[in-house]
């Protein structure tokens, strides 16, 4: 493995545009690693708390947040939940993180503030999940300087194409300025509906300009998958046969199996940010 035995690695789920299955990738591919095995946290980095309620968490079960981990005194363990999954822990969110976006504005490496608590658990994880906003501010920035990598979630859809280009520019911009070892992990087509033509040309697309990077499984619109976070589980919990948890499952194997082969080089970024300017 590629892995320090004493360090997790750190995956960023993250796009700038909304309703893509950000937050529904980070709560099953966190849930599908840790029934592989794995011990994985999930840390909810958007103020929305879906991914917290997600897991079993809303609103009025939080008492400490990652916003008291970032700007109190609270220390990042204590902020450590269990959820339904014996290895899935949780760090959740609650609408207080919107104050951190704007506290953490004025303050001296106010880039580092997440990666900075995550040194507390590195050691105690394999896997750490962040679910970042649907946005590229100040929260996004935290996610991406504390990652190792970041795993893209689009649909194949013509203006995803848009949102990939200014997110792999993002990317490349803080792989440059503060953390030269962040790649992209992957890029994974959530919702996908493989009998219209304009799916399968998008995806075409994508796999044809950032060979190696795209995910082989693909995750298809399914109402089992939608119905789960109102019951606070992630799918596998609420129904383990459905073809959305299928899914899951085998995302969560093709993303171990990469874990065994030589990590992209952190450069490629920047050639992939040229590749979809280049299919747009």
């Amino acid at each position: 493995m590629l892995l320090n035995v004493n360090m997790a690695r750190i995956i960023a789920i993250a796009n700038q545009k909304g309703g893509v299955g950000k937050t529904t990738t980070a709560i099953n591919l966190s849930a599908s690693l840790a029934s592989r095995g794995q011990h994985v946290l999930l840390v909810d980095f958007d103020p929305q708390g879906n991914a917290s309620s997600g897991v079993g968490y809303p609103k009025n079960r939080i008492e400490l947040s990652i916003y008291d981990a970032l700007i109190g005194d609270v220390a990042f363990t204590d902020c450590v939940r269990p959820t339904g999954i014996t290895e899935l822990f949780l760090v959740p969110a609650t609408t207080d993180l919107v104050g951190a976006e704007i506290e953490l504005i004025g303050s001296r490496g106010r880039e580092r503030f997440l990666a900075n608590a995550l040194t507390e658990v590195t050691g105690r994880f394999d896997y750490i999940v962040i679910d970042c906003p649907p946005s590229l501010g100040i929260l996004t920035l935290n996610a991406l300087v504390a990652a190792h990598a970041v795993l893209v979630p689009m649909q194949a859809e013509y203006f995803a194409l848009e949102g990939l280009s200014a997110l792999l520019t993002t990317i490349e911009q803080v792989r440059q300025a503060f953390n030269p070892g962040l790649s992209v992990e992957g890029i994974l087509f959530c919702m996908y509906d493989p009998r219209t033509n304009l799916a399968s040309q998008v995806r075409g697309e994508v796999e044809e300009h950032m060979a190696g990077i795209v995910f082989k499984t693909v995750i298809p619109r399914n109402i089992r998958v939608s119905e789960a976070p109102s019951h606070g589980k992630p799918v596998l919990l609420y129904d383990l046969r459905c073809v959305g948890t299928q899914s899951y499952l085998n995302l969560a194997d093709e993303f171990l199996q990469r874990q065994i082969r030589p990590a992209p080089p952190a450069a490629v970024a920047a050639g992939a940010v040229a590749a979809v300017d280049t299919a747009l």
